[in-house]
């Protein structure tokens, strides 16, 4: 399935996208006399095989009232407020560790284990919106495209070979960025936690519809210029292998977002370096996912 979250007149719900139209799946089941879905993507997630049952119901035989064009709703972010921080992965492609220590002027060094960070939930925002910058907090706004992983099983001391059993799907994030924040700080969290600085979406494409996430293509632009692009592939650390070290001692729940790090080509790479400014567009693009759009404005 490829579900989303969306506002149509000024309403929130979700549903099943089917090619360019949206089935609403709590009025669906209303309609049909199903057992109610749950109010919110991030609920349906967490419902678990007895929300998905009900879903794979409703579009095999969805009442045609249920039925909206993609043209005459938004997309919003597919879980618009997170219950707890975006687990994020740094520095998990070589190119991507190759540039940023070349700009800090250090040796190179690969990590011999996943580099964890957090977004706070007030970053998250949808497709197409809108991200302010503030010039008298940050002059190094940066970008990255990756490839986000959503849990749909709850678990902890996971293996593994258990771990992608554990994932509900796939989307698509934007880790803005202010570098200098970053530095100035010498940790990660509050150059990375800025209000709406974490881009999510158009949807999410569930696991079962992704024979091997490592084909998945990542790239980037900025005002149509492409900076970034690479395999899923090309991770150090796979998505096994970040699932089992994040849920080591610690629960995972359904619900919960992995962005799990980014590619070379971020604006910091690049000498002198090319941060956003006011009036740039990003687009970030993973195959077989979408696109996802994000217009820089002054604040």
């Amino acid at each position: 399935m490829r579900l989303a979250s969306y506002s149509h007149n000024s309403e929130a719900s979700y549903g099943v996208v089917l090619a360019d139209r949206i089935l609403d799946l709590p009025r669906a089941a209303r309609i049909s006399g199903l057992v109610m879905p749950p109010p919110d993507l991030a609920s349906f997630i967490a419902a678990g095989d007895m929300a998905r049952d009900t879903a794979d119901v409703l579009v095999a035989g969805h009442p045609a009232e249920a039925i909206l064009d993609l043209a005459d709703v938004r997309f919003i972010a597919p879980i618009p407020r997170p219950s707890k921080n975006i687990f994020c992965i740094g520095r998990n492609y070589v190119d991507h560790i190759k540039e940023r220590q070349a700009d800090q002027a250090i040796a190179v060094k690969l990590p011999e284990a996943p580099q964890i960070f957090t977004k706070a939930p007030t970053t998250v925002i949808g497709p197409d919106d809108t991200f302010g910058l503030d010039s008298t907090l940050t002059a190094a706004l940066d970008y990255e495209v990756e490839l986000a992983v959503i849990i749909g099983t709850t678990g902890r001391n996971i293996s593994r070979a258990a771990a992608l059993s554990h994932v509900f799907g796939y989307s698509i994030g934007n880790d803005i960025t202010a570098r200098d924040l970053q530095k100035r700080h010498e940790q990660w969290f509050k150059g990375k936690s800025l209000d709406r600085s974490c881009p999510f979406g158009p949807l999410i494409v569930t696991a079962d519809e992704v024979p091997d996430y490592r084909q998945f293509e990542l790239s980037l632009t900025v005002n149509g210029e492409e900076r970034q692009r690479a395999f899923a592939s090309q991770m150090i650390f796979d998505v096994p292998e970040i699932i089992a070290t994040l849920s080591a001692g610690m629960t995972l729940e359904a619900g919960d977002i992995i962005l799990t790090g980014t590619p070379s080509g971020v604006g910091a790479g690049f000498n002198p370096p090319r941060f956003l400014k006011a009036g740039d567009e990003v687009v970030c693009t993973i195959s077989s996912i979408g696109r996802l759009a994000t217009r820089i404005v002054a604040a």
